[in-house]
């Protein structure tokens, strides 16, 4: 099976919605796939690092893309 790439852009999400969202796409991909988060909440940095180490995901990648926005790559193992 080939591995699949998604887009969240959970941008004008504040706390706790951003995780929120991660975690049920979490659950509807399989092991491989990778997501391409973008969040601007300034806490979603901490909060997303403290979910990869409850959940089987991994960050690949963050990136600034502007001052208030960050773009996370995940994959799910």
């Amino acid at each position: 099976m080939s591995k699949r790439t998604f887009n969240l852009d959970l941008l004008g999400l504040k706390c706790p919605f951003p995780v929120l969202k991660i975690t049920k796409k979490f659950k509807e991909i399989r092991v491989g796939d990778q997501m391409n988060v973008q969040v601007d909440d300034p806490k979603a940095e901490i909060d997303i690092e403290e979910l990869v180490k409850n959940i089987n995901i991994k960050i690949l990648e963050k990136k600034k893309i502007k001052k208030s926005h960050l773009l996370v790559k995940l994959i799910k193992y």
